[in-house]
């Protein structure tokens, strides 16, 4: 008698995470398809660029399933994973400073300028799940959003975007659960001195990656791992 398949959705974060610590090709899919939109949104908080928080993501990706012997369980699949990334994306953040301040040095600050403008607006998919976010309302929100100081910045994302509780956001954060509620109401605070439409939903859309986007980051993670293409 054949064993009945294993209903991935199904498995508890511990099972799931012991699994893809074994390179079950399937568990890591799960995990990647479940977690790509928190993760990048996450990445975009801190860098504030689409090219550059899909890497931290792949990067955050990389350390994780070769240290998955770390995960306890003590939190979700998904916090704990936010977390690695949100400190990658903060890694990234201060070597781009520094490069920055060293090309600052030598007076060519404008190359890295340039560069950085332009990596912001490369690699956009077509995709229908991104053609909000290149309407002229959801840039204008998206905008507002990356105009916020930093601090709020990132709680604003977790919390109001992804729907992280504040005991999660603290957690990923290293912030007080006290903390995490004033600066997340201080950021909603600034938005609506900045706009004058309705935030929430629509900010969802603007800062997107699904479809084609999601599909290929579950693709380069398993490169990354030496595993088998999904559909090999």
């Amino acid at each position: 008698m054949n064993a009945p398949a294993i209903r991935y959705d199904a498995l508890s974060d511990v099972d799931l995470a012991a699994r893809a610590a074994r390179r079950d090709v399937s568990a890591i899919k799960t995990i990647t398809t479940r977690n790509n939109q928190r993760l990048f949104r996450a990445a975009w908080s801190v860098l504030r660029s689409h090219t550059d928080a899909e890497e931290a993501v792949q990067e955050a990706y990389l350390k994780a399933f070769t240290s998955l012997s770390g995960y306890s369980g003590k939190s979700t699949l998904s916090t704990w994973l936010t977390r690695i990334v949100v400190n990658t994306a903060l890694d990234y953040k201060r070597a781009a400073e520094r490069r920055r301040a060293a090309l600052h040095e030598q007076d060519v600050s404008i190359i890295e300028d340039q560069r950085a403008i332009h990596a912001a607006n490369v690699g956009a998919s077509q995709t229908p799940e991104t053609q909000l976010a290149r309407s002229e309302l959801a840039e204008a929100i998206k905008n507002a959003v990356a105009r916020l100081p930093d601090q709020y910045r990132s709680v604003f994302v977790l919390r109001d975007i992804e729907g992280m509780s504040v005991r999660e956001t603290a957690q990923v954060a290293s912030l007080k659960e006290a903390t995490v509620k004033s600066r997340l109401y201080r950021a909603r605070h600034i938005l609506r001195e900045d706009l004058t439409v309705e935030i929430g939903g629509i900010i969802a859309n603007a800062v997107t990656f699904a479809g084609a986007d999601c599909e290929a980051m579950t693709q380069r993670v398993l490169a990354d791992l030496s595993l088998p293409q999904i559909g090999d």
